[in-house]
């Protein structure tokens, strides 16, 4: 089985703040780290190739420094990486961004199977996954919490909703987006961190993967940022309860009921 896991490299949860000029997140002078619901999409692609064989391929989409997000990937347990770097793809929204995706994955040829986290946690639209599907006109699962058996045909899951679980059968190729509590990422090893710095990782362009030019970057996104701004405050008021553990809990009811009404 070949799979391909999208891996993104984004800003530190406690560094990301947006450019009031651009509406982008301000990525220069800022750590950035691998997504970390990608980590546990590389997992589930870890352990399909131990069951039936076959290789993992670690994607992603950005600046020559991704290179960092995919050899993590490497050192972790992906057979090879793949970065698309072009100013070609700059400013794409998340439908161009799975249109670029898409197009490299059948540039790669003979995949079966595409993951991805659920979601990036810079914009946690949960959009680029269902994307690459919609492109590439595959079947696709959200959401999976459970990988019940594997072939290189077809895989049993379970994928969470509103209401509990569903367990259904996907054929390949197909693409999945999964949950964190799929599973436990491994932790890479020194000797594979080492290993990783040698690996040969390609850096594609646009044309390289013959991706139209203007189905790319802000040309191809049909989605704008308008305005952004905080969240509003949260009030600061305490309230002390003193006396009785009975008539502390009948003023906090009281007290949420009048809320409520507010």
């Amino acid at each position: 089985m070949r799979i391909v896991v999208c891996v993104k490299q984004v800003p530190a949860i406690n560094e990301v703040s947006i450019d009031p000029e651009t509406k982008r997140l301000k990525r220069e002078g800022v750590e950035s780290v691998m997504n970390p619901f990608d980590l546990y999409a590389l997992e589930v692609a870890l352990r399909m190739r131990e069951q039936v064989g076959g290789s993992v391929i670690a994607l992603s989409m950005g600046p020559k420094q991704a290179m960092r997000t995919v050899r993590e990937a490497i050192a972790v347990g992906a057979d090879s990486g793949v970065l698309l770097s072009d100013r070609a793809v700059a400013g794409s929204d998340t439908w161009a961004t799975s249109y670029a995706i898409a197009s490299t994955v059948r540039h790669l040829g003979n995949v079966d199977l595409v993951i991805c986290g659920k979601q990036a946690v810079d914009g946690d639209t949960a959009q680029v996954g269902p994307g690459i599907a919609a492109h590439l006109r595959w079947p696709q699962v959200t959401y999976v919490s459970h990988v019940s058996a594997v072939s290189n045909t077809a895989l049993t899951l379970a994928r969470m909703h509103e209401e509990g679980s569903t367990v259904l059968e996907v054929t390949l190729p197909a693409v999945l987006t999964v949950v964190k509590g799929i599973n436990q990422p491994r932790v890479p090893t020194l000797v594979s961190v080492l290993a990783s710095r040698g690996a040969d990782v390609p850096v594609l362009s646009a044309a390289d993967i013959g991706a139209d030019p203007e189905r790319l970057g802000l040309n191809g996104s049909p989605t704008r940022v308008v305005k952004t701004g905080p969240p509003p405050p949260r009030a600061a008021d305490t309230v002390i309860l003193d006396g009785p553990a009975r008539d502390a809990a009948r003023r906090i009811v009281h007290e949420l009921r009048m809320q409520s009404l507010v």
